[in-house]
């Protein structure tokens, strides 16, 4: 056999190989049910990821990550849990569960969702050079069931209502209703957030004489359209208010001057 030959049949093994070689790396792609997920404040959360095709992962590098690579929430690497290489704060707060690892499928569980958790997560595979990745996008949701109608004394230009409704989030929409159910342009609104980061909002109205009598403070959570409200009709020295909300109802009076 002459040089050019030999040359020629290694070329062809060489170009054999690397085929080969892609054809074993490049062979999956990561998948999920969904690509965003809603997770109540407070609940744990379990987010899946899948090979397609399904196959063994038990060699592969699979860690979980928020914005940057280099900070994982969960680290897996030749058959091992590395928590001395994730961030500290989520030891205690998630686990990888890898009982269908042998499939190709992993699930990140986070322990007691706060507004923190909201955001988007990194699902990533590696098999020697190749890597793919899903990412999920987390809508942290709370309702707030504490919402309540404060009565400022009566003066000169009608009465002043304020609104108050806290533990929210995301921040949620508010608006005051007539009995009819048309909007009434409030006179003030403001929010703000507890150390929790959750929402706490504020709206006033000012009911002049010979105006709306019966009015309602109206919140939604405009992820998962649960609604809270609060009426309240004013009738001369009587102020009669009840308080719709999502599990019970009760009606209250109080007496003014």
């Amino acid at each position: 056999m002459g040089a050019i030959e030999i040359l020629l049949v290694t070329h062809c093994a060489v170009f054999c190989l690397l085929q080969m070689v892609a054809v074993t790396s490049e062979q999956f792609t990561v998948t999920s049910l969904q690509r965003t997920v809603l997770a109540p404040l407070g609940e744990n959360l379990e987010l899946s990821c899948q090979l397609i095709p399904p196959q063994q992962a038990q060699h592969m590098e699979i860690r979980s990550f928020r914005n940057c690579y280099t900070e994982p929430m969960c680290l897996y690497r030749n058959g091992k849990d590395l928590h001395g290489e994730t961030v500290s704060k989520y030891v205690e707060q998630t686990e990888l569960l890898k009982n269908d690892i042998g499939k190709g499928k992993v699930t990140l569980r986070i322990f007691k969702v706060t507004a923190d958790d909201d955001g988007s997560y990194h699902c990533f595979f590696k098999d020697g050079e190749f890597y793919e990745e899903h990412i999920t996008e987390v809508k942290v949701t709370a309702t707030g069931s504490d919402i309540r109608i404060l009565m400022h004394p009566p003066n000169l230009k009608g009465v002043m209502l304020e609104c108050h409704s806290g533990v929210w989030f995301p921040q949620p929409h508010m608006e005051w209703r007539d009995s009819k159910g048309e909007v009434i342009p409030d006179t003030s609104k403001s929010h703000s957030r507890d150390e929790n980061k959750l929402f706490n909002m504020k709206m006033a109205l000012l009911i002049e004489a010979s105006s709306h009598r019966n009015v309602t403070c109206y919140l939604q959570n405009l992820l998962t359209y649960q609604e809270e409200s609060i009426s309240i009709v004013l009738s001369g020295k009587m102020c009669v208010c009840s308080s719709v909300a999502a599990i019970a109802t009760h009606t209250y009076y109080v007496i003014f001057t």
